[in-house]
């Protein structure tokens, strides 16, 4: 039952905004509290009854961590048993598989692991209680009420996709009674933030989806100029699908009255790879520095420890997305582009042509190129390192590495876009079979399909993102069509809902 389903549209939704703000009308906090924790859970039960149990046993074996931290001595000693406990289930339900392959690979053995179902949102839920343990051990936050702590770590708009958000920024909203009472604005607010990412993901993502399924499946079969739209479409896809969710989510939060932490904004407007990462999965990149990158001395240790740690922060960020070499080495790539940044040989200029930034080796670029250039580098850069993160394995993204820089063009860009048989050219279909056209005008018309969808999700990625629109959006006639349209048309191409991307991490 993801955010993207007549179920939760329909029947979850309504049923969870009338009995939350029923209950808190008459001040029933606690009910409401426990009505809100109930309703995340089924939610969660919704993917799988044995995933709702892993949830419970890391909550409870968190929850009890920290009331021992007030009651008996050495802190630090709980602090790394809670460290190790939630790290030991993230392992062994995301990585055992790929350590006892690469053990088996390194010794020629024949070592097995059982076939393992790795639990929704494992990620999310296990780094957000790290967080909690690691600061409960060093003073900086309280051992909360059983019930506070399980809506922080249970609440659903946040639980299966993020954001990260840390305890101390959602439970104090939580234990803010004047956020029980219904807020029209926030409300509208959320109801049109919802309305854009269900949009971005029902009607361009998942249609661009098709075609990223089928070429990643027959990288070897493409050419040059296929691979070069169908990492296109893989960078939008992936952007459009994870924008929709951040909105959704925070749309759902605001229903409630709560603010999510912001988690993505406009990743593909930046001009560094530096940048690109202040702006995309932005609370995965502040959990990093905070609890990884800052302990390992962060920028207090010379500038060769500083570029290392990036580079450590950046691979267990490629490693926190998958179980895979691909994922290292996506993550790698990344870190090294934003060494690159760091040294200082080449700066890039804002967007009013002025000259700023911090460089780790130089006070001065030896070049400053324009913010424009700096942006397309950056973007570049980045669908490059996609073949990474969409690859089978290793295998496949030297192949789709192969298909890119040696040109061929055997014409599958013709196979590959008749995914877009889709119900929006359904009539010029019809028309073309009618009239017994060749095969070749139905090839236009899907390889003319496949280039607007790419075309509008390039103009959705660079006009205002959705947190800006809902800002300055006027609640006019026209707006309410508008939202109203794009509700109807995400809806109807709910039939072939498919699930978030992030789902699997």
């Amino acid at each position: 039952m993801g955010f993207n389903s007549f179920q939760f549209i329909l029947l979850f939704l309504p049923a969870l905004l009338a009995g939350w703000y029923i209950f808190n009308r008459f001040e029933k906090f606690a009910v409401a509290d426990v009505f809100l924790c109930l309703m995340s859970l089924y939610f969660y039960y919704s993917f799988g009854a044995s995933f709702l149990v892993i949830l419970l046993v890391s909550m409870a074996g968190n929850y009890l961590l920290s009331f021992f931290m007030d009651r008996i001595s050495g802190k630090r000693v709980l602090k790394t048993v809670g460290v190790l406990f939630n790290l030991a289930l993230l392992f062994y339900f995301k990585y055992l598989g790929f350590f006892v392959d690469n053990v088996n690979a390194l010794t020629g053995g024949t070592l097995t692991a059982r076939q393992i179902l790795m639990p929704i949102g494992i990620s999310f839920f296990t780094f957000g209680q790290i967080s909690f343990i690691v600061d409960r051990a060093n003073g900086k936050a309280p051992h909360y009420p059983v019930l506070k702590y399980v809506m922080y770590t249970v609440y659903f708009p946040k639980l299966i996709q993020g954001p990260i958000a840390f305890h101390e920024e959602m439970i104090s909203q939580f234990e803010d009674k004047s956020l029980r009472r219904f807020d029209a604005d926030n409300f509208a607010k959320g109801l049109m933030s919802f309305i854009i990412g269900l949009g971005k993901k029902a009607i361009l993502a998942d249609t661009l989806s098709k075609v990223v399924v089928y070429g990643f499946h027959y990288t070897y079969y493409l050419d040059t100029i296929t691979v070069t739209l169908v990492m296109l479409a893989y960078t939008f896809q992936i952007y459009l699908d994870f924008s929709g969710y951040c909105d959704m989510a925070s749309g759902v939060s605001l229903m409630l009255n709560y603010k999510l932490p912001v988690n993505f904004n406009s990743p593909y407007k930046a001009a560094t790879p530096k940048e690109l990462w202040q702006r995309w999965h932005m609370t995965l990149s502040r959990f990093f520095i905070r609890y990884v990158y800052i302990p390992l001395g962060g920028s207090r240790k010379g500038k060769i420890r500083t570029m290392i740690n990036v580079l450590i922060v950046f691979a267990l960020s490629g490693l926190w997305h998958g179980a895979g070499w691909t994922y290292i080495c996506w993550g790698l790539m990344q870190g090294l582009l934003v060494v690159w940044d760091n040294l200082g040989i080449v700066g890039v200029k804002d967007k009013d042509g002025n000259k700023s930034g911090k460089f780790l080796f130089r006070k001065e670029p030896l070049l400053w190129i324009p913010h424009s250039l700096g942006n397309a580098f950056t973007f570049i850069m980045f669908v490059v390192s996609l073949v990474f993160f969409g690859s089978q394995n290793m295998t496949y993204a030297i192949q789709m590495f192969k298909q890119f820089f040696f040109f061929t063009y055997p014409g599958f860009l013709y196979k590959t876009s008749e995914n877009m048989k889709l119900a929006e050219n359904y009539l010029p279909r019809q028309l073309a079979t009618q009239l017994h056209m060749s095969d070749g005008v139905m090839n236009i018309i899907y390889v003319t399909t496949f280039v607007i969808i790419l075309l509008i999700s390039a103009i959705v990625m660079t006009r205002k993102n959705t947190q800006e629109m809902v800002e300055t959006l006027r609640r006019d006639g026209k707006t309410i069509a508008f939202l109203t349209l794009i509700f109807i048309w995400s809806f109807v191409s709910l039939s072939n809902v498919s699930t978030f991307i992030y789902f699997q991490f």
